[in-house]
């Protein structure tokens, strides 16, 4: 395998690197884990170096990756990633990303995004698709969107996502998804929303991820956002409906946990759990958990 793609990310940082020297700096890592009904395994381990690190919307560095696939319970393939990653803005807009490679193809994600009360988002992501096929044919899908707040008043906003999924082969599917929201509780930080998204390929089945043509799936959700001393807590649970091009409705559940501390002094942490039995955009199971550590030291 060539490996000259994966220094990529490392001489783009190393170039960078004497514009930080007397900055701030951090270091620290970050673990993903996730599981599902098919008895696949996903673990991503992440080691970071920031050679700047203001604060978690501003920093620049370099991170090494590996991850471990086991789809269908079948023996886990590593792969190992190097990216550059960086955050930063200005007064009208704040970017943030993470590109890199495997050695193969770039892979990673960035977007944008403005402060205004019509907020706008612009995003991309490159992945690998995380079954037996996609594995072992080097399959990958690259997302690109664009996500809107489009508020009514104090209580009352709606969002929208268009975006575009391209898969390794014919398949583009074409997704929509859209979620109103109201505020019962400003001083509690609890609202009531809810939640639609469809999805449209344009050629079914082509490989082992899940395409059955369409999905369409309505979530009504409770979501509680709370702050004490800085640190954020957030609760979410949804019970709806779903169904695809080759199904019946069935039932769709949401369950969100997560805790991230202030963004100040030397230390940074947070800690997101989700479980669902709605379908990942590139999986083919309706049963899945995920769980994701991160933890970062300034010096």
């Amino acid at each position: 395998m060539n490996q000259r793609p994966t220094l990529v990310p490392i001489v783009l940082a190393l170039l960078l690197l004497p514009q930080a020297a007397l900055a701030q700096q951090a270091a620290g890592f970050d673990i993903f884990v996730s599981d599902d009904a098919d008895d696949s395994e996903v673990v991503k381990f992440g080691a970071n170096f920031d050679f700047k690190n203001e604060s978690m919307e501003s920093y620049q560095g370099i991170r090494l990756e590996s991850a471990s696939f086991a789809p269908l319970g079948q023996p886990a393939k590593k792969d190992a990633r190097a990216y550059y990653r960086f955050a930063d803005g200005n007064e009208a807009w704040k970017w943030n990303g993470m590109l890199g490679t495997d050695g193969h193809t770039w892979l990673g994600n960035a977007a944008i995004h403005n402060e205004a009360p019509f907020r706008q988002e612009y995003f991309i992501e490159r992945e690998i698709i995380e079954t037996p096929t996609g594995l072992d044919q080097g399959l990958h899908y690259t997302f690109a969107g664009a996500a809107y707040d489009l508020p009514i008043n104090d209580r009352n906003l709606m969002t929208a996502m268009v975006g575009v999924q391209d898969f390794t082969g014919d398949n583009l599917r074409l997704h929509a998804r859209a979620r109103y929201i109201h505020v019962l509780k400003p001083d509690w930080g609890l609202s009531a929303q809810l939640r639609m998204r469809y999805w449209h390929d344009s050629h079914p089945r082509e490989y082992d991820y899940y395409a059955p043509g369409w999905y369409a799936e309505v979530i009504p959700t409770l979501q509680l956002r709370r702050y004490r001393g800085g640190w954020q807590y957030l609760a979410v649970a949804g019970y709806g409906r779903s169904k695809d091009a080759v199904s019946d409705w069935r039932a769709a559940r949401y369950l969100e946990l997560g805790i991230t501390s202030p963004d100040r002094g030397k230390w940074y942490f947070k800690a997101n759990a989700v479980h669902s039995n709605t379908p990942v955009a590139t999986g083919y199971t309706y049963r899945y958990t995920q769980f994701t550590l991160s933890a970062l030291r300034r010096f």
